[in-house]
């Protein structure tokens, strides 16, 4: 028997007014797994997304995290059990350096009082040191940016910017990791860059991460599921294999031309 998914989302509807952005969307994302969320602009995939984490409330259906139903627990609360996002825009505190964006990442863990973290002292400080140390040894090692930690976000160029915010997200100790559009407007280094190091957090640490991404090429080479949504309905869900082939994806997707040459590089 196959183990539970540690992230599901059953039958959810979202409506705004008379419009509907997600129609009984069901999605099953396992443990350890990369899932990749694809489909045309305005299919649904941010608004699955928010809806996830809580920024959109369902009209209808549920969300499981580890075997919990989180449809109505605050967007903060999902974030301290282990929910961690990073957004289409870049959304950094620009007059912030590095180091001081990512360390809001680990805000939620941090447990002395108000009064302690105003005067910074015993708790406080110590609870800072320690969280400095980890983000230094954990994450931005990780992920080759200690040369820029002290510098101003806003002086960084945008692929730099979306790697800084994954760091944030890391931060959160996360249990799924969710990306939307992780490598949208990079260079095809920063590309690959941005792809190893998602490949690594998988292999490496086991992080289950589900992502919302345009470039097919990295959707089929690293991911391990992929779901389909056009008009905010799920019209395919599977492997990357059986997924690049289906029709349905083909038409409404990928178009046909540029279906049959990803399925022709896939197979190279």
């Amino acid at each position: 028997m196959s183990a539970a998914p540690l992230l599901s989302v059953d039958d959810v509807h979202l409506r705004f007014g008379g419009i509907r952005a997600l129609g009984g969307v069901s999605l099953a994302v396992a443990a350890g797994q990369i899932t990749a969320v694809i489909g045309p602009n305005g299919a649904g995939k941010t608004s699955l997304f928010n809806a996830i984490s809580g920024f959109y409330r369902p009209q209808q259906g549920r969300l499981v995290f580890e075997g919990r139903d989180i449809s109505q627990v605050k967007p903060n609360v999902r974030a301290a059990m282990g929910l961690a996002r990073t957004f289409q825009n870049v959304a950094l505190f620009r007059g912030m350096t590095v180091l001081d964006n990512i360390k809001l990442g680990g805000h939620n863990r941090m447990r002395a009082s108000v009064l302690q973290a105003m005067g910074y002292w015993g708790k406080s400080s110590r609870e800072e040191m320690a969280l400095r140390e980890e983000i230094e040894r954990d994450v931005i090692d990780f992920l080759e940016i200690d040369h820029i930690r002290n510098q101003s976000v806003a002086s960084l160029p945008y692929g730099l910017q979306k790697r800084v915010e994954l760091a944030r997200a890391l931060a959160m100790r996360p249990k799924v990791l969710m990306l939307d559009e992780p490598v949208a407007g990079m260079n095809r280094e920063e590309t690959e860059d941005m792809a190893r190091f998602i490949l690594d957090l998988q292999e490496e640490r086991g992080m289950t991460i589900l992502l919302i991404e345009h470039d097919m090429g990295m959707v089929m080479d690293i991911s391990n599921h992929v779901a389909v949504l056009n008009f905010g309905q799920l019209i395919a869900s599977g492997s990357p294999q059986e997924v690049r082939s289906h029709p349905d994806v083909i038409e409404a997707y990928l178009g046909a031309r540029e279906g049959r040459a990803v399925n022709a590089s896939q197979g190279r």
